[in-house]
């Protein structure tokens, strides 16, 4: 299995093996193994858009050597999957009756959204 984090690139939907990262104060465009986790100032390449990869006239580019290797799976991912599955699924998980009775709230139904009483 393949990591479902895809090639930022529009269009492309090819596995993602590289992260792109920019170090504007020295105008430098880093090409580097794929990041552990996808970060919000970062972008994921496949191989052919980190080997292709240029920037602009009087910017670097340091790139990784060597291949880029998809990564291996992570089980922490399909883990978190399977715990939510399984706890949601659960018949023995505490109900709205087992709780400790609260101030009665006004909840509502509105379309397709419904109110719930909050925590104050």
């Amino acid at each position: 299995m393949r990591s479902v984090r895809k090639c930022s690139r529009t269009g492309c939907l090819e596995p993602a093996v590289a992260t792109l990262t920019y170090a504007y104060s020295d105008s430098t465009a880093v090409v580097g193994p794929l990041a552990t986790a996808s970060e919000p100032h970062s972008y994921d390449l496949c191989e052919a858009h980190a080997l292709r990869l240029t920037a602009p006239k009087g910017w670097e580019v340091v790139r990784h050597e060597g291949e880029f290797a998809a990564p291996e799976p992570s089980s922490d991912e399909l883990t978190a999957l399977a715990e939510a599955v399984r706890e949601a699924g659960r018949s023995d998980r505490p109900t709205s009756a087992q709780q400790p009775e609260e101030e009665p709230r006004a909840t509502g139904r509105r379309g397709h959204l419904r109110v719930l009483p909050g925590r104050a």
